[in-house]
């Protein structure tokens, strides 16, 4: 069967390597240059973790605990360093994540926040502290670069600075040739809405979000990936955060204004960059919050924040991740296999 996947950030690229993988004839399309910064999967860090209030997330990320395994075997490449997580505030939120990795049978502990600081000393903690130790980070450049050799070395064809135009049943149309496939599978990102057949996914919205790494003062300290919960003592927005070689990295989760991916102009938002600061000063005494160090990039969220996976025709779409589907992508991957399989 020939597919063809337009789309190389990790959720095309894990889904090409999982369909080849299968045996079918892949070609994937990627409108931009290898690592390039327009879209959703740039960086040096992304949080994996299993800490979810519904069951079948947990679940998808214990398979894709494994395939990153596999993927890091397959590229001798190191993608997944265990580090790790904290969930912790208002234990409404909490507690049903505690719930979840207790139905899972992973393993987890529950702190008081005085004695999660004495644990560690760069982090305050609010309210209920949830420690699971099977979390931890992605390196996202990395991961993309991994899963694109992973596909080639099953035959898939990469080809990059390869927009495309229009898809038409079959016919997936650049500016140089068409591509006719037996099943598309549509994995844009920001540029989904555009090719998508109607009513194949939720509404779309894609915002352009603005994390900030910020300098540990000591750089030989162990961080957990962390969230904070608002409800408690945070009263903004949830905060995300974890360490990377760029530094502590930290950012409100889907604040950012709205914005066309064509037009977007990559600037964070002074108030948004001060709102971290501020956070950094009141919850994260082991970094220097006068260092923000800010970047953006792009959240594409369905209205519920659920991911929309499905198929209509011969067309396969895997869109609205939301801000939280990178650490679930080989999984994904082999969800869209299915979905090309029949």
């Amino acid at each position: 069967m020939k597919v063809v996947v337009v789309g190389g950030g990790i959720i095309g690229a894990s889904s090409a390597w999982q369909i080849a993988q299968r045996g079918h004839d892949v070609t994937l399309l990627e409108q931009f240059e290898p690592g390039h910064k327009n879209g959703a999967s740039h960086g040096s860090s992304r949080i994996f973790r299993h800490a979810y209030a519904d069951d079948y997330y947990v679940s998808l990320a214990a398979r894709a605990h494994a395939l990153w395994r596999d993927l890091e075997t397959t590229t001798a490449t190191a993608l997944l360093d265990i580090t790790g997580a904290v969930d912790h505030g208002d234990p409404a939120t909490v507690n049903p994540r505690i719930g979840a990795l207790k139905r899972a049978g992973l393993e987890f502990e529950v702190l008081e926040p005085v004695a999660a600081q004495l644990r560690w000393p760069g982090l305050r903690f609010d309210t209920t502290v949830l420690f699971h130790a099977a979390a931890g980070r992605l390196h996202a450049d990395r991961s993309v670069a991994a899963a694109i050799a992973a596909a080639r070395s099953r035959g898939t064809t990469v080809e990059y600075e390869t927009p495309v135009r229009e898809i038409s049943g079959s016919d997936v149309v650049t500016d140089t040739r068409t591509y006719v496939a037996d099943v598309v599978v549509l994995a844009a990102g920001a540029w989904t809405a555009e090719f998508a057949p109607h009513g194949a996914t939720p509404p779309l919205v894609t915002t352009q979000e603005q994390p900030a790494h910020f300098a540990p003062l000591r750089p030989d300290a162990q961080w957990p990936s962390f969230i904070h919960h608002p409800g408690a003592l945070l009263d903004t927005a949830g905060i995300y955060g974890l360490s990377s070689p760029d530094g502590v990295k930290i950012g409100e989760h889907a604040t950012g204004p709205v914005v066309d991916p064509h037009t977007r102009d990559f600037v964070a938002d002074p108030a948004g960059v001060d709102r971290l600061i501020e956070y950094a000063s009141t919850w994260l005494p082991g970094v220097n919050a006068y260092t923000a160090d800010p970047l953006t990039c792009l959240y594409t969220s369905t209205p519920d924040s659920n991911f929309a996976i499905g198929r209509s025709g011969n067309t396969v779409v895997a869109a609205g991740f939301s801000g939280h589907g990178f650490k679930f992508a080989p999984a994904v991957g082999e969800l869209v296999a299915d979905l090309v399989d029949g």
